[in-house]
């Protein structure tokens, strides 16, 4: 791979950088480190136009480091529900108020990764586009990038990050974001657009003629089925809810009271009816049904506030089902 790959790959960042509420220009300044470092803890699994909106009401709300520090668990959580993948919530908070305690981020990625919930992309993300470190920033895009241009069908972490920063040139933020770019948008993983790809000519996957064989799938696991109890207690416009336990599966945030899920169905029951929910490493059938007392330690919510409650995704779905209208829980 020739120097001229990477000037060509910033020249077509300058001329199509996606803009970004969390980046600066090509060639300007790097970006406050908590803009970017809230970014991609957001963006861990999730898409560009899902974080977007959600990132902007964040740092409307909590402009600082040190506001985020601030605020309670509860307001965090109940602002981030909806995004999913709660332990990053749970990360969020605790890194916040370690950087406020320690008056500031780290400038290196092997001191950032000592923060909770940093580990070795984020930290070098947030390295190479805040500080300007030479940082392997590879994530799933960028390593899918790197095995087509040098044709690997099995790419190792190690290789890969020798190859990336072989490339890199001595603007270590742009060229990270560049290769984020073309990997989001252009050398996509079922459909790469070849024709509009910069590096197409030294690129030894659109040379074999199928480019989609590089890097080599890995085969899916089942995903395991499970089953849930969710109880719709309701009086006077209200309804009844309680928090989860602060570790494990949607920890810390608002919910319907239940037992814990099981691998088989519940027996003896009369749903209102059931919602099913993904997770990452299974899938969940939630029966909805009525109760009469409240369970557990919780509150009181009127129903037609529950768009204030907090409630992740699963919830929600689960409320939406009891009350029958979606407006009444519009987001």
């Amino acid at each position: 791979m020739t120097a001229n790959a990477a000037a060509l790959l910033i020249q077509h960042y300058v001329d199509k950088f996606r803009r970004l509420p969390w980046r600066s220009p090509p060639g300007a300044s790097p970006p406050n480190p908590y803009r970017v470092w809230l970014s991609e803890v957001m963006l861990q699994q999730t898409t560009v136009a899902a974080v977007t909106p959600r990132y902007e009401r964040f740092v409307n709300r909590w402009p600082t480091i040190e506001a985020l520090a601030a605020a309670s668990d509860a307001r965090i959580l109940q602002e981030w529900a909806g995004l999913g993948y709660y332990a990053r919530a749970r990360n969020l908070i605790a890194c916040a108020r370690e950087v406020a305690r320690r008056g500031g981020f780290p400038r290196t990625a092997a001191e950032l990764r000592h923060l909770p919930g940093i580990g070795a992309y984020t930290s070098a993300a947030i390295a190479a586009i805040a500080f300007g470190e030479r940082a392997p920033a590879v994530d799933t895009n960028v390593r899918r990038v790197i095995a087509r241009l040098h044709g690997i069908t099995e790419p190792g972490r190690a290789e890969i990050e020798r190859l990336f920063l072989d490339l890199m040139p001595d603007r270590p933020g742009d060229f990270v974001q560049a290769m984020m770019d073309l990997g989001a948008t252009i050398c996509r993983p079922n459909s790469p657009r070849c024709g509009e790809c910069p590096l197409k000519p030294e690129c030894a996957a659109f040379a074999s003629g199928d480019p989609k064989a590089f890097p080599r799938s890995r085969a899916r696991k089942a995903r395991p089925h499970r089953h849930g109890i969710a109880w719709w207690i309701e009086r006077d416009g209200q309804v009844w809810l309680v928090r989860r336990p602060a570790k494990g599966i949607l920890g810390g945030m608002a919910a319907l009271p239940g037992p814990e899920w099981t691998d088989d169905p519940p027996a003896g029951q009369s749903p209102l009816g059931t919602v099913r929910h993904i997770f990452t490493h299974f899938s969940l059938d939630l029966h909805l049904v009525a109760g009469a007392e409240p369970l557990g330690e919780g509150w009181w919510h009127p129903i037609a506030k529950l768009d204030r409650a907090g409630l992740p995704t699963l919830y929600r779905k689960a409320a939406q089902l009891a009350v029958g209208r979606d407006d009444r829980l519009a987001a």
